[in-house]
């Protein structure tokens, strides 16, 4: 790991935490979340990107942590797009008048 420079190790703790999740679930990650304390301390903002993630604050996260956040933890809203139905009502059956033709009584067939 890095020395010295906080920033590079937390950069290198990012990538590499990056790669194992990768390797291991089918949702690549897309975000990071960190500390707001740790965000500030690296000079780091919130929505910067970090090793290719969107960097978020979470001040549930414990300082010198971070967590990775993919779909397969936390499924994206969907969107639902609302439709009326109409029907008739049951009550009032449908007549439809059938002609009768030359040579055909009502309610015979052929």
């Amino acid at each position: 790991m890095a020395k010295g420079n906080p920033e590079a190790r937390n950069f290198e703790a990012i990538s590499k935490a990056k790669a194992a999740h990768s390797k291991n679930c089918p949702f690549p990650p897309h975000s990071v979340r960190m500390n707001p304390f740790e965000i500030e301390r690296m000079g780091w903002d919130e929505g910067d990107t970090i090793a290719g993630l969107l960097l978020e604050s979470d001040p549930a996260i414990g300082t010198g942590s971070f967590r990775l956040i993919c779909d397969g933890n936390e499924p994206p809203e969907l969107e639902y797009e609302q439709t009326e139905v109409v029907s008739s009502p049951a009550e009032q059956p449908i007549e439809v008048p059938v002609p009768a033709g030359p040579g055909y009584a009502p309610g015979e067939l052929n």
